[in-house]
This record gives C-alpha cells, structure tokens and sequence, in this order.
C-alpha cells in the first residue's frame, strides 16, 4: 500500500517548485496510482515507461509523447510524497517522474528544497530531453527552476546513437556546459572491451550561445591505444548544419598527379549561399585550383564546381567547369541551365573526376512552359565528344530546338487529339548544316471492349520542311537547298489480357497486334540527312510501336503488322518470371527498318524483320537474369544479345554482364565494327563488417583483351569505413596517363575522414 503525506504547505512547495501560481490551479491526488497533475481545471495521468540504464540500444523507446502533444503542463508522481515543513523540504521516493516544459527527470528519489530552489535526484537518474538525447546519472542537482545543475558520473546517449561519458557535468543558466573526463564515440560498447575508436578529452566545454564546443588535451584513441593528440580542438555543435571553416584534408596519390594535398575551406557566404575550395598541392603537377560554388534564392538555384592547371608537361592551360541552374520566371515558365566543359578529351579521366566514363559532355539551355494541357520549350545544345573513337566527327551546335505540344480535352468517345510542333537548327563548322520544321498532327482514340480487349487507333500527318547546306548523302553526291515531305501514318493496336490464378502464383499472357498503314519510300535521304534518329536499333522495347522512331529527321515508312506477345508469372514462392517476343512483317520487301542504310541505299532487306525478344527470370533471392536478343529470320544467328545477371547470396555472389552487337552499317557513330564485350565481377561479404570484390571488363573480339579491371577491400561498422581500392583502365587513348589507380579512404563517421 502506498503511502501519501500531504498538507496544506506541501501544495503551496509543489506550486513554487514548477513556478506556478497556487490561486491560479486545482490539485488532484490520486491515491490509486499515487501520482500528483497539475493542470488548468484538468486532470492527466501521461504514460511512463521503465527503462534499463544498462541497455543501450533501447534508450530510443524510453521517451514518452511530447508534453505539448498531450496539452500537459506539469507531471508528478511518485510511489511516497513526504514533506518537511522545519526544513522546508518535499521529498518523494519510489519511481519518481517530473515532467516540465521539454525535461523529463526519473529517479529513485527526489527532494526538493524550497528555500534554495534545489532540486536534487538520486538513484538511476535519467533525463530525457526534447530532441531524443537520454541522461543517466548517478545524483544530479538542479537548481534555477531546473535549468542549471551539475550530475555526476554520467552517461549520455544521443539521438544518432551515439554516446558520451564524464565524471562530472556543470550545466549553466545561459545553458552552457562543462564536461570533465568526458569520452565521446559513435561505436557500439561492449561490456569489458574498449570502443573501435574514441575521442578522450579533459575537459569539454560547450557555448551554447556561439554553438561551439572546445576540446582541452583531447586524445584519439583507436581499440584503447593513443593514435592522435591535441592541446586544443573547437567545432561546431550538432546542431550547426553549416558554418565557415577548415574540413579535413585529403592526402591523394595517382599516377598523373603524384602525391598531393587537398585542403578543404568552407565559406558560409550567407544562410543561401555558400564557397567550397579545396585547391590541390601535388608534386607532379603544380598548383590545381579547384572549387564550388552554390546560390538559393526564392524561386531558383545555382551550383557550379570546376578546376584549374597549368600543365607545363603538356604546355597548355587544363580544366573544367560542370554547373546546373533552374529558376522558375513564373507559375507557367521554367528556365533550367546545364553545363558541362572539359579543355581536353582525358582531362576528367587524369583527375578521376565526374563524367570521366562518358563518351561526350552534353550543355544546354532551356526555357519550358507548362499549362494545363499544353507544353512548349526552347532549348539550346551543345555536344563536347570525349571518346577517342569519336575524336574526328564535328561536335554539333543545335541553337535553337524549340518544340510546342498540345493535347485536346478528351471527346465524347473518348477520342482526343494531338500537334506537336518542332524546330531545330543544327550547325558544325566543315560538316552539315540543317534547319527543319516539322509538324505532327494526330488524332487517338482508344477503347476497351466489354471482353476485355483493348484497341487503340492512330490517324497522324508529320509535314516536314528543311533546308540543308553541305549534305553528303548516302550515295556519295552532295546537296544544297530546300526540301519538303509530307507522310501520313494510320496505326491500329490491338491487346487481349488472359489471367490465370492459382492460390500460389498468378499468370498473365498478352498477345498485341499492331497494324500500320504508311506510304513507302517518303524519307528523301538523298536530300535529308539524318541528325536525330541516328543508331536505330530494333528491339524489344519498340517493335509494337506505331512509330518507331524517336527523332523527326527519319520517318517509319511502309505499311506492316507487327505482332508479339508478352507473359508474366508472379509467385508468392517462385518470384517472377516473364518473357517477351515479336517480329514485324512488311507489305513491300525494300521497306525494313533493320538496317537503315541498307534501305536508303536501295538493298532488298525482306518481307519479315528479325525476332526481338526478352526473357527476365528472379525466381529466388539469389539469383536475377536479364537477357536481351535479336534473332536473324533466315539463319536464326544472334544479331544482338544483352545479358545481365547476378547469382548467389551475399556471402558470394557474382554479377556477369554480356553484350553483343553485330556489324552496325547503319551507326553514324561506330565505323562498321562488332561489339562482343564480357564484364565479370565477384563479390563476397567475409563477415558481417568485411567485403571484397574484383571485376574485369573484357574486349571479346579478335585481338580484344582487358579494357579494365580492379577491386576493392571494405572494412564497414557503425563508427568506421575503410575501402582499398585498385584500378587499371587499359584505355586505346594515347594521350590519357592516369591508367593507374591506388587509393585508401578512411572515414571516422561524425567526425570526419580523408583518403590516399
């Protein structure tokens, strides 16, 4: 049975203890739960939870809802409330719980003097404060309406789970705090062991006001052994999300640079706008500057990063400039700006920086516009080729690219129809030139029959007008002048759903039949070069399309009916499985689309097109396949076959990638050559923190070999990563010299890392 000492003295101490005018409440106790609310003509009980001090990893739950959620102002309660009217005391005992403002005090006891305004707690104290952090102490003692205080032998569990201990913790009025012997580490502790790492200090010592905290004789220590020592050491408090200063520097090694230093400078410019330098000091190469540089305003952004060298081996000035921007000019329009420069072909793959892989840098300008159901744009490009297999075609300006589309409000049958305008200008300083306008108007109805079917119907008319200056057709005559086509397209598809269910797996199968009805030969290649529908190839995602062409400057011609099917099984054990096949036939045998040079130069190509199709199977967690292919009609040889899959559990697994192109006349881009290229990669969890893997990429063709190969080595807990890594790219371009790469990245995670 509990017991409850309560007088008339006591009620007027609670009300002083939280600040709280006794005329102005009502006071309830409640002998059943033993627990006193204070509340305006209100009374509520808030639910408590117990708590292990010892266990951290449920600190987190031990929280309860907010106060303010709850509309409470004050909680007390306790097992036993005594007061001491000689000694103007109040002392409660037994699960004793204080709730005020965004603190919450658990103890074993709790006595409060009312002639000092102290507030002492002892015996598994815990505080719990608004923002998730946990507090266990020992004895603690509050005073100035519990906003200062100071606690002994400490323990300290922050929102992100990290931890900090003191023997001794001052918490001022202005909300300042002062740590002795304090230890602080994101790592898991086990009982009896030291932390993978932890940061030791003296004394530590937090501005609240400023949001700094400083460091005195602070000690890094890495499984309980000394590594790193300083006298002094200051950073921002966590909850400072950007300020200017010194971050960690980098310590890098490559084969281009030679060894260098990267210091890192911050520069808060304001709370929108923001500078990060980190220059790079190497042996080989000098001084390379390097920066980024961001800028928010209220309806737009800017981000713009870049380097720069003086390369005296290669005596010439190198660099790069990639920036992004978008700004919204009103509710209707949109401006975005995307830029990517490099001065040479191998500067980003010597400096291992972004886009190194890409085979050209795409910039534009755009302006876009949307309302309701219209959208229009005008756009600006400009292509920087980085492929040394590319290196002697012209990198093209297209200024302007405007575009218009509209699609009308749906009719009463559910027809509707479509326009698009378009408008490029492409330039290159010795090649073609082009301007075209081209319109498309469409008329679309579609309709789902009672039986389930599902038709579409497609009545289009796409007028193109152009001129070209200096067009080397396929036929080797040139052309310069004026041009105009029309070519009218009507196009009829047709799907039938079939689902099976069982009570473990369900089944879908779905023939499609589309039908199109175009005239033949209305592309003019002898006068139109092709700009935008270069590197057609046919495959599985757009032989059922009734134009298959993303461009304008290339028309699907010719009237054909393309067929296929696609089915699908989805398994509560199994997983899913599905496959995809389709082949097209032509009315007129010059009118194929597999091989778009062979057509323009006049060469029979055949009633059928070849077989497309896809097969993707992931019937367990350990194994995915992807595989892609295109089939010759008359031999059954493969013309083109993509796999990718990956198979076996984590402990190993490994990814294969397989791709394979046939001799591609029709590729504007590729000089007539085969693709046949192998990439293999192994990869193996060693336990629960260690991983490796290495992969290769391999040139299959005659006389092909490795193209690139590497690993790496990753160690990974919750307080540390370390990755090894090694890279060889065996690039055919004999102007890149960064083929080598040896690296080290080491990250002490909350505090920062820096990598060789």
């Amino acid at each position: 049975m509990h017991k409850l000492h309560l007088g008339k003295n006591i009620l007027i101490l609670s009300f002083l203890l939280y600040g709280i005018r006794a005329e102005a409440q009502e006071i309830v106790y409640n002998t059943t739960d033993a627990g006193v609310v204070l509340k305006d003509s209100e009374v509520k009980q808030l639910p408590q939870a117990k708590i292990d001090p010892l266990n951290i990893t449920e600190a987190a739950d031990i929280i309860s809802p907010r106060v303010e959620e709850e509309e409470q102002d004050i909680y007390f309660s306790a097992d036993e409330i005594q007061n001491d009217q000689r000694l103007e005391t109040i002392t409660a005992t037994g699960d004793v719980n204080i709730v005020r403002d965004n603190l919450t005090v658990k103890a074993d006891k709790i006595i409060y003097n009312q002639k000092d305004d102290i507030v002492t707690a002892v015996g598994n104290v815990v505080l719990l404060n608004e923002d998730g952090t946990v507090v266990f102490s020992d004895y603690v003692v509050l005073s100035d309406k519990m906003q200062a205080g100071e606690m002994d032998n400490i323990k300290i569990i922050m929102k992100d789970r990290s931890q900090i201990a003191a023997t001794k913790i001052t918490k001022f009025v202005n909300d300042d705090k002062e740590m002795e012997n304090a230890v602080y580490s994101p790592c898991d502790v086990c009982t009896g062991k030291n932390p993978l790492w932890q940061l030791k200090a003296r004394k530590i010592i937090h501005d609240a006001e400023n949001k700094d905290v400083y460091y005195n004789h602070a000690f890094l220590e890495v499984k309980g052994v000394p590594v790193f020592y300083t006298p002094f050491l200051s950073h921002p408090d966590p909850s400072v999300k950007r300020r200017s200063g010194f971050l960690i520097p980098n310590i890098v090694s490559s084969s281009y640079l030679g060894a260098a230093v990267q210091p890192k400078y911050f520069w808060n410019i304001s709370d929108h706008e923001d500078l990060f330098f980190d220059p790079i000091f190497s042996t080989d190469k000098g001084l390379i500057l390097s920066g980024k540089y961001n800028k928010y305003v209220y309806r737009g952004e800017l981000s713009a990063e870049g380097s720069f060298m003086k390369d005296d081996d290669k005596d010439k000035t190198r660099g790069n400039i990639f920036a992004t921007g978008r700004y919204e000019v009103n509710d209707y329009w949109v401006a975005d700006l995307d830029v990517n420069y490099a001065s040479d072909r191998t500067y980003l793959k010597d400096m291992s920086l972004d886009k190194q892989d890409d085979a050209w840098l795409t910039s534009s300008l755009k302006m876009q516009g949307f309302d309701n159901r219209n959208y229009a744009a005008i756009e600006s490009y400009y292509y920087q080729l980085l492929s040394y297999d590319m290196k002697e075609y012209d990198e093209p300006v297209v200024l302007p690219l405007m575009e218009y589309e509209n699609i009308s409000d749906v009719g009463p049958y559910g027809a509707y129809t479509k326009t698009n305008l378009n408008f490029a200008s492409i330039y290159r300083e010795e090649e073609t030139n082009t301007q075209r306008f081209s319109m498309i108007n469409s008329w679309v109805l579609p309709y789902t029959s009672p039986y389930g079917e599902k038709y579409r119907m497609v009545a289009s008319v796409k007028s193109d007008l152009y001129y070209v200056d200096n067009y080397l057709n396929p036929a080797g005559e040139e052309f310069t002048g004026g041009v105009a086509r029309v070519f009218p397209q009507l196009g009829l598809e047709w799907k039938l759903p079939f689902i099976r269910a069982s009570e473990t797996s369900r089944q879908i199968l779905e023939p499609t039949i589309v039908a199109v009805l175009a005239p033949n030969d209305s592309n003019k290649t002898d006068k139109i070069p092709n700009e935008d529908s270069q590197d057609f190839e046919l495959d599985d995602s757009n032989v059922l399309d009734i134009d298959r062409y993303a461009g304008y400057d290339r028309n699907d011609t010719g009237s054909r009916i393309s067929y296929g099917f696609n089915w699908s099984s989805y398994g509560d054990i199994t997983g899913r499985t599905s496959a995809f096949l389709a082949q097209s036939y032509y009315f007129e045998k010059n009118e194929s689309i597999n091989d778009t040079v062979s057509y323009d130069l006049g060469e029979k190509s055949g009633h059928l097109s070849d077989y497309v199709g896809r097969i993707y199977a992931s019937p367990t967690d350990y194994f995915d396949l992807n595989y892609r292919f295109r089939i010759d009609k008359d031999d059954y040889d493969l013309t083109y076959s993509e796999l990718s899959t990956t198979i076996g559990p984590k402990i190993l697994n490994a990814y294969i990638s397989y791709i394979y192109l046939q001799d591609n006349k029709s590729s504007s881009l590729i000089e007539n050559s085969e693709r046949k290229e192998l990439y293999t990669a192994l990869r193996s969890k060693l336990t629960k923190d260690w991983s490796i893997s290495i992969y290769n990429r391999q040139d299959l063709t005659d006389g092909g070999d490795s193209l690139e190969y590497g690993g790496d080595l990753i160690y990974e807990d919750e307080c540390t990563a370390l990755i090894i890594y090694m890279r060889k790219d065996n690039s055919s371009d004999p102007d890149y010299e960064g083929d080598y790469e040896v690296g080290v990245n080491f990250l002490l995670k909350t505090l920062g890392g820096t990598s060789k």
